[in-house]
């Protein structure tokens, strides 16, 4: 067992089963042996790859994307731009890239990373060199503004709760061990008003997973733009409307248990876009859509744009631009899994790419 599993089993053993939300902010987040504390995840030599480290394609466009949107609302300044979750800085560095090229703009971008692990500011800090880049732990320590923000899968690595549905009722799946191994049992059956609703489209068996933190940090977004205007981009994989275990663990770019190694393996859940949604509602702003990401690109151009870089290209270089373009893009690989979906004001056209409800 590593050393944060030993953790969690003696306080399991110490004071009973723990829900599976806690598990994983312990297992991404332990300050000293928390998976996101201690390594860069990210590329071939990490545990996956995101859409940024494929092509500089995808946060060229989604710069412009958001440029095209702050020109629709007349253009608010300064423009700061946020990203939640920002990896290696990649996305930001390509979406700075394209936006240099924006009228109006020059001098006039505020960056702001929301980034909770010490390693990877660390790692940012030297992608964004040359850029004026401030650091928050949470949105909320965020001064208030005209808000422009992407969320490439951020939220589909916040601690998740699952609970299986009884006759009349809901019995979480929590932690615990057996023959000191850490397992999933099940937890009584409770009435659980958050899913009360649930009822009516599940059957006794069916699994349904609660995000705690996606509602709080979503409606954040969506007050700071209903007040102040801009636009929010969510990208993840996920779909509309909870239902079934979507947990998964990823180490060395392949699957694994996520209780065998706490703490070495990425740990990841489904994003429900159907709350998403709600949530942006709830403060006054509203929500676009969603569509997938390979039809979201299309719609902003990529294709044009892979053909223009395309042309300055040749033998191995032309044929993994052109992979590239296709794992982004196509049904069968991220254009289908990956769904996208904005925050905009209630008086302001979503963001191009993006259709209104």
């Amino acid at each position: 067992m590593t050393p944060l599993g030993r953790l969690i089993a003696t306080r399991i053993a110490a004071e009973g089963p723990i829900s599976l939300a806690d598990y994983m902010a312990d297992c991404l987040m332990h300050p000293v042996h928390g998976y996101y504390a201690t390594r860069d995840p990210f590329g071939s030599q990490g545990d996956f790859t995101t859409a940024p480290e494929i092509s500089q394609m995808f946060g060229e466009l989604l710069g412009l994307c958001l440029a095209q949107a702050w020109m629709d609302q007349v253009r608010p300044l300064p423009f700061r731009l946020v990203e939640l979750g920002p990896g290696r800085g990649t996305l930001m560095a390509d979406m700075l890239r394209a936006l240099g090229s924006v009228p109006g703009l020059h001098g006039q971008i505020e960056v702001a990373l929301v980034e909770a692990s010490p390693k990877l500011r660390a790692v940012q800090k030297e992608r964004l060199q040359g850029h004026k880049v401030q650091w928050l732990d949470r949105l909320d320590d965020l001064a208030d503004g005209p808000l422009f923000l992407v969320a490439n899968e951020f939220f589909d690595a916040l601690p998740i709760r699952q609970f299986v549905r009884a006759d009349a009722g809901w019995s979480e799946r929590m932690v615990g061990l057996k023959d000191g191994l850490l397992t999933l049992g099940l937890g009584p059956a409770t009435p659980y008003g958050s899913l009360a609703a649930r009822l009516a489209d599940t059957r006794p068996g069916d699994l349904v997973e609660l995000c705690p933190a996606l509602a709080p940090i979503s409606e954040e977004i969506a007050r700071r733009i209903a007040t102040n205007g801009g636009a929010a981009l969510v990208i993840d994989y996920g779909g509309w409307h909870s239902l079934g275990d979507t947990l998964q663990a990823l180490k060395d770019h392949r699957p694994t248990d996520p209780f065998a190694a706490p703490g070495e393996a990425d740990l990841t859940a489904h994003v429900d876009f159907e709350a998403l949604s709600l949530a942006f509602t709830r403060p006054g702003a509203r929500p676009s859509r969603m569509v997938s990401q390979g039809l979201f690109l299309e719609r902003l151009g990529i294709g044009a744009r892979a053909e223009r870089l395309a042309a300055q290209l040749q033998g191995a270089a032309l044929d993994s631009h052109l992979a590239a373009y296709r794992r982004l893009t196509d049904t069968s690989e991220m254009g289908e899994l990956f769904k996208v979906i904005a925050c905009h004001p209630a008086g302001a056209p979503p963001p191009p790419g993006l259709d209104p409800i």
